[in-house]
């Protein structure tokens, strides 16, 4: 949900008399409404936040936390729920903060669930992971916390002063400034009077504790019959990856660190790509355009050339109700999904709650579709609202979309079409379920992907692991295939909130989300098997971004002996790797070596090396100064396969090499390891 939250400064704060229930009511209005004129008391701290209960499940932690237990922290508490749009885009805030309070803040996210399939403790888990959550998740049992902190909305954040006291509250995106104020106030207070404990918190990470995968939290998947390719958002490793129909790789467009940078396919960054759609131009020119969901852009992947060019987008969030504008001056807000129809470009914009609309040609962008309210409301292209849409589908005359938030699938007219919005199948904000049927008695839970074939609508129906068929004309919605939350293939096969969809010839091809696969389904016989994917590395080349406090990089730091370097040498940094007998770098996957100089006295050229660029030993130019003392540190993700079986593995080092400028030395600072 989007609320606007308009406050000022000295009404951040809770009243002295008044309860936490009495305190939220007045704060915050219902789900339909936006935020009332927040309180005017000024703040004495005399409202003890409500405790943990215990028996709750909790995430990141190797133990569960009490706000007793945190006395002399500021904790923030962060309501919310998985599927919220709004939620993930305070995400930055929270790890903005994390960084600037890294000693002070402990932050904990409270799993208040909306839908049913939300409430389960491994799905949080799995969320978690999915959007790199580094701090504390108490999972919220039946919203108890949610009642006793009086939480009307997602996302809410309450701050805890570290005498244990409710400090305030304000809900909705845009609040970093008024939280950054109001906790920098609480450290000066609470140091000032010897309240305050600095001594950093490590926590116990979901993340650290599960093995790589090839894939990780695929979101989308396109199938093109016609070039015989697969193009696969492998979402939480930041990349495109397309193969050949049968799983071989042939390229991947991405290095695979979180980023927003254009060029070369193994320099590229992304974040949280998703949705694709596929162009052919002249001279079987192709294009595939890719909605970078959390770099708030369109990429455009040129496949002849093997570049990566941002063709829409700012790289930051829109405001609310943006009109959008030309190619990279046009504010966009997490697109999910993308579809092509004669030139134009369509968008599932679920930040702001529109379909918009992109003119490859001249990258003009603007809504197409929807008034930005977060509603179901069928009518006008101008009038119609929609809630998180999240997957689109053509035939060429009409858009169907999966609007996630309401659970329904929605029908857009095109241009040649009409100018109408109806819904086909499914409830509204608050109506869901599993439930086949026609029209507004479906009911679906939180629909991410929809794909058009002969006549009909196949559709992701994500939180109930299903995939089921809408018959466009009718609004009839029939179960198809999957059985529940699993992963079986055969003839039981099972999904785990599968988000994408795509047809080539008789094969529906499944982004099947948290069980990191695609898997392909024989639509004549239902026979499903996983897409088995050859020469892709099974792991991530960089770790999520962490607080430095609450990671010991020393712990597995490999100490390599000193070096004397000469005075004012020109030479160059050596790194050589020894891979295992049989082995060879795989130049598909998105090596990473990065380095940096602790001390004084030397420097080196590149910090970071990517890609193709690296090869083994790898050389960098290495200047010395006239004197000095210091460490060369170096970390690297080194993906290679066997030269035979074509097996591929990653190896992580990490090296720190001393050194010292001393007459005599070295010219160059050479480094050997092995993986």
């Amino acid at each position: 949900m989007r609320f606007e939250a308009r406050l000022w400064r000295n009404t951040f704060w809770v009243g002295a008399t008044l309860s936490v229930m009495t305190v939220a009511a007045n704060l915050f209005q219902s789900t339909s409404g936006g935020l009332m004129p927040p309180l005017k008391a000024e703040p004495t701290n005399t409202i003890n936040a409500p405790e943990f209960p215990a028996g709750f499940s909790w995430h990141n932690v190797d133990k569960p936390l009490s706000i007793r237990g945190l006395r002399g922290k500021i904790v923030l508490l962060d309501f919310w729920t998985y599927g919220c749009i709004n939620c993930m885009h305070i995400l930055p805030d929270l790890k903005k903060l994390e960084r600037k309070y890294p000693n002070e803040l402990v932050i904990i996210s409270v799993h208040s669930a909306k839908f049913e399939n939300e409430s389960d403790a491994a799905n949080i888990r799995n969320a978690a992971m999915r959007y790199n959550i580094e701090h504390p998740i108490v999972v919220d049992q039946k919203m108890r916390l949610w009642s006793d902190y009086t939480v009307n909305v997602w996302p809410t954040l309450v701050l805890i002063d570290p005498a244990g006291k409710v400090h305030g509250s304000v809900a909705g995106e845009g609040n970093y400034k008024v939280l950054d104020e109001n906790i920098a106030m609480l450290v000066q207070k609470f140091k000032a009077n010897g309240g305050l404990n600095e001594t950093p918190i490590k926590f116990a990470l979901d993340a650290a504790k599960v093995a790589p995968t090839p894939l990780r939290y695929p979101g989308k998947v396109i199938a093109d019959g016609q070039s015989g390719h697969l193009f696969i958002a492998d979402s939480n490793h930041n990349r495109i990856v397309i193969t050949k129909m049968d799983g071989t790789v042939e390229a991947v467009a991405g290095s695979g660190v979180v980023g927003n940078k254009d060029g070369a396919f193994d320099e590229a960054t992304f974040s949280n790509p998703q949705g694709m759609a596929l162009r052919r131009g002249p001279n079987n020119q192709l294009t595939l355009y890719v909605a970078d969901t959390n770099n708030h852009s369109i990429r455009a992947l040129d496949l002849n050339k093997g570049t990566v060019t941002t063709v829409a987008g700012t790289g930051r969030q829109a405001p609310w109700r943006s009109i959008g504008g030309v190619g990279t001056q046009a504010a966009l807000a997490s697109p999910w999904d993308l579809q092509l129809v004669r030139g134009v470009l369509y968008i599932a914009m679920a930040g702001p709650h529109q379909i918009w609309a992109m003119d490859v040609n001249t990258r003009r962008v603007g809504p197409y579709a929807g008034t930005g309210r977060e509603a179901r409301i069928d009518g006008t292209l101008k009038t119609s609202a929609f809630a998180q849409p999240s997957g689109l589908a053509s035939d060429g005359r009409v858009l169907w979309v999966a609007d996630s938030e309401i659970s329904a699938i929605r029908q857009v007219d095109l241009p040649d079409t009409g100018t109408k919005v109806r819904t086909l199948a499914g409830g509204d904000l608050f109506d869901f379920g599993d439930r086949d049927g026609r029209g507004d008695q479906v009911r679906l839970q939180h629909p991410l992907g929809v794909v058009f074939h002969e006549g009909k609508v196949l559709l992701a129906d994500t939180y109930n692991h299903k995939i089921k068929v809408l018959d466009p004309k009718t609004g009839a919605v029939q179960s198809f295939i999957g059985q529940g939350r699993g992963d079986k293939v055969g003839n039981a096969p099972q999904f785990y909130e599968p988000g994408g969809l795509s047809i080539a010839g008789d094969t529906l091809y499944v982004a099947d989300t948290n069980n990191h696969k695609i898997k392909a389904i024989n639509l004549k016989t239902k026979s499903t098997s996983v897409v088995a994917l050859k020469g892709l590395p099974t792991a991530l080349p960089a770790e999520p971004e962490r607080t430095p406090e609450k990671v010991d990089l020393e712990a597995n730091t490999i100490q390599l002996p000193p070096t004397v370097l000469a005075p004012n040498a020109r030479g160059e940094m050596v790194l050589n790797i020894k891979l295992p007998a049989g082995h060879h770098l795989n130049d598909l996957s998105p090596q990473r070596v990065q380095m940096r100089i602790e001390g004084s006295g030397a420097t080196i050229e590149k910090a970071i090396v990517t890609g193709k660029n690296v090869t083994l030993p790898l050389r960098v130019p290495l200047s010395a100064g006239a004197t000095g003392k210091g460490s060369l540190v170096v970390s690297a993700a080194i993906f290679y396969c066997t030269d035979s079986a074509g097996v591929c593995k990653v190896g992580s080092l990490r090296l720190r090499a001393p050194f010292e400028i001393k007459e005599g030395g070295n010219t160059d600072l050479v480094l050997k390891a092995a993986i």
